[in-house]
């Protein structure tokens, strides 16, 4: 664990001092193709970065961070476009922007907060899943794609809304939400655009769905526009989770994943054009079968193609044991700097 952590830092250095030459060299550039050459090589380094490191977790946050997020503002910033435009005040501000998935809250709009216990039962959920696994020999193949699913989910919003809450008191601001109870959704348009991951849709908006949908708008209707810009921002995210499951497996890329996105690409796009059909604007289903029908076609689509590599390459088992392991790190640390200090008194 000391020896990962030190790569970490490393790693995170790197990544430090190559924003640090964005804020105080690319920003003397004027915008356009010169600035995004002088980018470009960051860029690359991002790709690189996520391979000095093994642990899931570590590689996992290093890739989501910089190689897809990180690389997608810088080339926004190229073009005075995205979260670092206009520039932040100083350098803590445009590395914590560009480094980490935080957005500034535009216009906060008062939303119904869910009670401060709601997220310690989740943690505490999240604790009784890993021992879970202990058991797994055990149950079915339902069970247990239901249990990977609730994985992923609590261990990035456990992991997530802890740093929101850190750099929005050190940046001074408020920071839009990472994900907004997906369990709620009661669409795929609600799943994928207002409530999971929302950093995501937040720079894929700007980077690929309104240039495609720009550009196609010229030679088709607004409707083949949509659906177009709908369907390259979903096979963008299935190209970047794709290279993100090869920083977790180092393994040879399936395409099971991009597949994952694609069908949900499709099924999205064929979902908004339906709802402005007068014959399905008629049809009222109630919340929960909505919300049933969502989650359920999330959760099957994902064992059959978002899930399979993973298991396969032992990622869960590994992210589970990683989780016990830093635990007893931190365990050991704490009653180490217990036994120091009473020694000392």
């Amino acid at each position: 664990m000391e020896e990962e952590l030190m790569s970490l830092i490393k790693v995170w250095v790197y990544a430090i001092i190559s924003i640090s030459y964005c804020y105080y060299t690319s920003t003397r550039i004027k915008s356009g193709v010169f600035r995004l050459l002088s980018v470009l090589p960051v860029c690359v380094l991002f790709l690189v970065l996520p391979l000095f490191v093994s642990s899931v977790h570590f590689s996992g946050s290093t890739a989501f961070f910089l190689s897809w997020l990180a690389n997608f503002k810088l080339i926004l910033f190229c073009f005075d476009q995205g979260p670092l435009f206009p520039l932040p005040s100083n350098l803590f501000r445009f590395v914590c922007f560009t480094c980490f998935p935080i957005k500034l809250q535009q216009n906060p709009k008062p939303q119904k907060q869910l009670p401060k216990w709601v997220f310690a039962v989740k943690l505490a959920f999240f604790g009784v899943l890993l021992h879970i696994y202990e058991y797994k020999q055990y149950m079915s193949p339902t069970v247990l794609l239901v249990l990977y699913s609730l994985h992923i989910y609590l261990e990035y919003e456990i992991l997530l809304a802890p740093l929101k809450v850190l750099l929005s008191i050190s940046l001074w601001c408020d920071l839009e939400p990472h994900f907004n109870e997906p369990y709620l959704s009661t669409s795929l348009q609600d799943f994928w655009g207002r409530r999971w991951n929302l950093m995501v849709p937040a720079i894929l908006r700007p980077t690929i769905y309104l240039p495609v949908r720009r550009m196609a708008g010229r030679k088709m209707n607004s409707d083949q526009a949509l659906f177009l810009g709908v369907f390259a921002s979903f096979l963008v995210s299935g190209v970047v989770h794709e290279l993100i499951f090869f920083y977790f497996t180092r393994e040879s890329l399936t395409g099971e994943v991009t597949l994952f996105f694609v069908l949900h690409g499709v099924c999205t796009a064929a979902e908004g054009a339906a709802k402005r059909t007068r014959l399905v604007r008629r049809w009222k289903v109630s919340q929960m079968v909505s919300q049933l029908l969502t989650v359920g076609f999330v959760v099957l689509t994902g064992g059959w193609l978002f899930f399979p590599q993973l298991t396969r390459s032992g990622m869960i088992e590994r992210l589970a044991d990683e989780a016990f392991l830093f635990i007893d790190f931190v365990k050991h640390k704490f009653f180490y700097l217990c036994r120091n200090q009473s020694l000392k008194s």
